[in-house]
């Protein structure tokens, strides 16, 4: 006979709340820049909290091939939007590049006491819309195939053995309605798991230490704010963080935070914009 599992108790019979989950994005252009000093820090807390990675992967499909790097390898839609051409062969040096990069973490982290489990968010976990078929190329709005789709909707159950002590490590590629395996934006990915998964937190890492507004690091802005700077200032990947912030914040997860310091520091900053803190998204 099944029984259903116990919560867990103090010493003195009172229940321990459950932990939350939080979501880590491990930005493509960043990776090759953490010091050991990081994977320390990001190792310790991984044995606290339940910690989900999802990895971009951007520089090294650059490294890969010079075909990959701006601008030509990139498309802008006609909201302005930008995506990788993504075609069959992208596809796969996205998908090369990404086993030898979660090979590498799953190293650091082995070698911290940490384990992790590899999962591509295309066996059945991450589902994508159908891709923009409008792009402007060479200054001319036309028809393109593209291998992309935007995530709108994230299996939680093979991410349900997040514990202190061992990570799902989640490549973010996902299927389309037509069951293809396509590319989709690791940040909006995040944003999808982290909601997915009733995630309290979601902390971008990157390769800027905050989002700045005329010269200035900012510390801390609400979803709204954020959502202006979004379509007036920001451009390139940070208009994207800031729109996954949006989505995330939307679907119930509390913080969002963008910034390259240790993960202890993001997990923890607040509206003082100091040396690594990060810039702190809220709901309010």
């Amino acid at each position: 006979m099944s029984t259903m599992p116990q919560t867990p108790q103090t010493p003195h019979g009172s229940h321990r709340p459950p932990a939350t989950t939080t979501v880590v994005k491990l930005g493509g252009s960043c990776l090759d820049t953490l010091d050991d000093a990081w994977w320390d820090d990001l190792a310790r807390l991984a044995r606290e909290r339940p910690l989900i990675l999802v990895h971009g992967w951007s520089r090294l499909l650059q490294q890969l091939d010079p075909r990959h790097r701006p601008p030509s390898a990139m498309l802008r839609d006609r909201y302005g939007n930008q995506s990788r051409w993504t075609t069959p062969q992208v596809l796969d040096d996205i998908k090369t590049v990404s086993a030898a990069l979660s090979e590498e973490i799953r190293h650091k982290l082995r070698t911290r006491a940490v384990t992790t489990r590899r999962l591509l968010g295309s066996d059945g976990m991450i589902s994508a819309g159908p891709a923009e078929r409008l792009w402007w190329r060479d200054k001319k709005l036309v028809e393109l195939d593209n291998l992309v789709g935007p995530p709108i909707g994230v299996n939680p159950a093979p991410l349900r053995h997040a514990q202190p002590g061992h990570i799902p490590l989640l490549t973010p590629l996902a299927r389309n309605p037509s069951g293809q395996e396509v590319n989709t934006d690791a940040d909006r990915a995040a944003a999808a798991v982290a909601a997915a998964v009733a995630a309290t937190d979601l902390v971008l890492v990157t390769d800027v230490s905050h989002l700045m507004v005329d010269g200035r690091p900012v510390g801390r802005i609400s979803a709204k704010t954020a959502a202006v700077l979004r379509d007036t200032i920001a451009t390139g990947g940070m208009r994207k963080k800031l729109r996954a912030a949006d989505e995330a914040l939307g679907r119930g997860v509390e913080r969002v935070v963008i910034g390259n310091g240790l993960l202890s520091h993001l997990l923890t900053a607040d509206a003082d914009a100091d040396a690594d803190a990060g810039t702190v998204i809220t709901r309010g």
